[in-house]
């Protein structure tokens, strides 16, 4: 299968999806500005894909946004039933996750890295 981003395909996608987003708010650029303790000028320049965002900007978007920070990474070709049904597939995975997690990972008494020396040592080949 071909990948259809490359490093601009991922640039133009973050930056649909974050005027889209902040616009679904109607908040302006300068408001998002405000809010996000980012520059008006650093948000145009995301949104005109000449600027770059790292995960502290990204995480500073989504929560003057009050979004989840994969929005951001949304396909924007999906029309917004396809987008709603991707979201509550998302939303189903993540609570089935949530839910198991304990079960999965955090039951039993957690092995020491001393106990698992033992474990090695005393354990025939």
């Amino acid at each position: 299968m071909k990948n259809r981003y490359d490093e601009k395909g991922v640039r133009s996608l973050v930056a649909q999806n974050l005027k889209r987003l902040r616009e679904l708010k109607n908040l302006s650029q300068l408001s998002l500005s405000a809010m996000s303790g980012l520059t008006h000028n650093f948000i145009n320049d995301i949104e005109n894909c000449t600027k770059w965002v790292s995960a502290k900007t990204i995480a500073r978007l989504a929560s003057a946004l009050e979004v989840e920070p994969y929005q951001f990474f949304l396909p924007g070709s999906l029309p917004d039933d396809a987008r709603l049904a991707y979201l509550k597939d998302f939303q189903d995975s993540l609570a089935v996750f949530v839910r198991e997690y304990p079960d999965h990972y955090l039951s039993g008494k957690p092995e020491r890295n001393d106990d698992k020396r033992r474990t090695k040592s005393t354990t025939p080949p």
